[in-house]
């Protein structure tokens, strides 16, 4: 991996990052965040009571035009900070009792983030490292995360390339995140696997609970295992259909599926006149008929989202919180 030509995402700009250029991410190899806060909007097992350590990058390697967080994204929030101050905040975020380590969208920090999260496992860091990711990530990238990451929360957006290069300039969207995430699930079965191996019974002082698929302590907060997101996006109801067949296919209740609702026109969408069906909200009969479609499949493990989560309350205060 490098960034002095850049290779680290499935772009492979090629830029000397490390010399002040930007690649398709809009970073160079500074690290910019643009929040640092307990953040309680993610999945139940996530956030738990205390609110999970939400670290928010800039930039991203995708260029999602209906992009919810497009403010960091590829709006320029962020303060530049050292991988030494990202190991503080992390231990900062530990201290105000955060369920985990969130690292939001961090792909194209991935040796920077590796490398303050070691920093910070030196100086006293116990809590959960999430990787919060878009799935579009390269196999082998997310191979050097082993030891690292406890929790993969990852995307998975898209199974029609047509739809990924619309909306996402990425076509090679699917088959990129099915490599990306048969990376993810075999480094967490493993890791299971050795637990139990050692008949372990407490993990990080803590009773808890382990299946061959994940674990849990004793409050239901996951310490170990992989989550799917698929934001359901307005008049994609088959595209949909399609991610869940082939995760519930492929990984059965191995993984856990959380299915999103949540989407929400952000301003100016409305100007993109390729997209008009992003101009809406998904409807709840959109949102029913998805998941009828996964319980008909049978699966099991999954989160639902329930109320009015279409709103861009949601989307947190990009104001440099924490960092």
């Amino acid at each position: 991996m490098s960034t002095a030509s850049c290779n680290l995402c499935p772009r492979e700009c090629g830029v000397d990052r490390t010399n002040g250029q930007k690649g398709f991410c809009l970073e160079d190899d500074v690290i910019y965040v643009a929040r640092a806060a307990l953040h309680m909007w993610e999945e139940p097992c996530i956030s738990g009571g205390n609110g999970s350590g939400a670290v928010f990058f800039s930039g991203c390697n995708l260029r999602c035009i209906y992009c919810q967080n497009h403010e960091i994204a590829s709006g320029g929030r962020g303060k530049p900070i050292s991988v030494r101050r990202l190991a503080e905040i992390m231990l900062e975020l530990q201290e105000k009792k955060a369920t985990n380590i969130n690292l939001v969208t961090p792909d194209h920090y991935i040796m920077q983030a590796a490398e303050a999260v070691l920093l910070a496992k030196a100086e006293g860091l116990t809590i959960p490292i999430v990787y919060n990711c878009s799935g579009y990530a390269k196999k082998e990238v997310i191979r050097n995360l082993s030891g690292i990451v406890d929790v993969f929360l990852t995307d998975f957006k898209y199974m029609d390339c047509e739809l990924a290069a619309k909306y996402s300039s990425a076509p090679d969207y699917p088959e990129t995140a099915k490599a990306a995430l048969e990376e993810m699930v075999y480094i967490i079965h493993r890791t299971i696997r050795e637990m139990t191996a050692r008949d372990s019974n407490m993990c990080l002082g803590k009773e808890v609970n382990i299946t061959p698929n994940a674990v849990f302590d004793k409050d239901g907060m996951m310490l170990k295992g992989v989550i799917v997101r698929h934001l359901l996006l307005p008049g994609h109801k088959r595209n949909a259909k399609d991610v869940i067949r082939y995760v519930y296919e492929t990984y059965g209740d191995s993984v856990y599926l959380s299915l999103l609702n949540q989407y929400t026109p952000m301003s100016g969408i409305e100007y993109r006149v390729e997209a008009p069906e992003l101009c809406r909200k998904v409807t709840q009969r959109e949102y029913d008929a998805v998941v009828d479609y996964a319980i008909g499949l049978g699966v099991k493990n999954a989160f639902i989202q329930e109320g009015e989560t279409a709103k861009e309350s949601f989307v947190p205060e990009f104001d440099g919180e924490g960092v």
